[in-house]
């Protein structure tokens, strides 16, 4: 059921947006760090575009997150997309400073966290991206955990993803989620995937083989009154995955990279991303393309079946 929006939140809809909200059409939430922080230009529009399309393809609505100039804009149109590709100095928006790029009338590009957040109040309760954030590795001692994780256990949103970023602590962040309650389902698979590896060496704590199971299960939890979200992790396509024991060197090395230049906080993750784009000789950066859009078909499925 879509919540009322505050007269004093500046949210806009897209064009399309508005219509799929008017005839009670499937939405799909996207987020746009992936463009802006993600991949460089032009690769990361031609995803943007190509991940939109998938979602229509399915028969649901794409709606791209993003803050522009202060205002909360659900779903974006093609101009803006294309805007949003090229510019520099947007700010990384989690729970943390979402109000405050609102308040304060900024340009920011919406995490895991903050898409999730938006796509709440707007009364969108499917979402994809290519993964989300966790406990990093070394978190006993730095206490980095992402806000990701803290959004899964409060936000009512399906999250479809490839698992955490494989530059996490997988298990740690397996365990802070069963901790905070949240169902971690992988999709027609036993195996947990590690983003750019179907399987991460751990079984998966749930799974089932259907958007309309997945559709049913989050249904069923509505029915309870059991607050949160749900985690489904839908391992990439045999055809584009790096294997895990290969892709172990290359974070290995990249983390050695990140310590050796005391690179923290935010700037970690895009940092390693792009020490390991280069240490795959690019191949990193195409897995991550083709698990993104498989995410968003399944997305759009799950969301059909929900509007069901």
């Amino acid at each position: 059921m879509t919540k009322a929006i505050s007269p004093l939140l500046p949210i806009v809809y897209s064009k399309e947006v508005a219509a799929a909200k008017v005839r009670g059409a499937p939405i799909v939430a996207l987020e746009s760090t992936i463009i802006t922080h993600g991949m460089p230009f032009p690769g990361n529009l031609e995803m943007a575009r190509s991940v939109e399309a998938i979602i229509r393809e399915q028969g649901a609505v794409p709606a791209t997150i993003a803050v522009i100039d202060g205002i909360l804009h659900i779903g974006l149109e093609d101009a803006q997309i294309a805007a949003l590709a090229q510019m520099t100095g947007v700010m990384k928006l989690s729970r943390a400073d979402i109000a405050f790029a609102l308040a304060e009338r900024r340009s920011g590009a919406t995490t895991v966290a903050a898409t999730m957040i938006a796509a709440s109040r707007a009364g969108i309760s499917v979402f994809a991206t290519g993964g989300i954030g966790g406990v990093h590795r070394g978190a006993e001692e730095s206490l980095d955990i992402s806000a990701d994780l803290e959004e899964l256990a409060r936000t009512p949103v399906i999250v479809v993803s490839a698992g955490p970023k494989a530059i996490l602590d997988i298990p740690k962040t397996l365990e802070f989620l069963e901790t905070r309650g949240v169902p971690v389902v992988t999709y027609d698979s036993e195996e947990f995937p590690a983003f750019w590896s179907r399987n991460s060496g751990l079984r998966s704590p749930l799974s089932l083989s259907s958007p309309a199971a997945i559709a049913n299960f989050q249904r069923m939890r509505e029915q309870l009154g059991i607050e949160g979200g749900i985690l489904i992790a839908n391992p990439v396509a045999e055809e584009h995955e790096i294997p895990r024991e290969e892709m172990e060197i290359y974070i290995g090395r990249a983390l050695a990279n990140a310590e050796r230049e005391e690179v923290t906080g935010k700037a970690v993750t895009p940092f390693l991303l792009d020490n390991i784009f280069h240490l795959t000789a690019g191949r990193s950066l195409k897995t991550n393309i083709a698990l993104v859009e498989n995410n968003a078909r399944l997305a759009a499925e799950i969301a059909v079946a929900m509007n069901d």
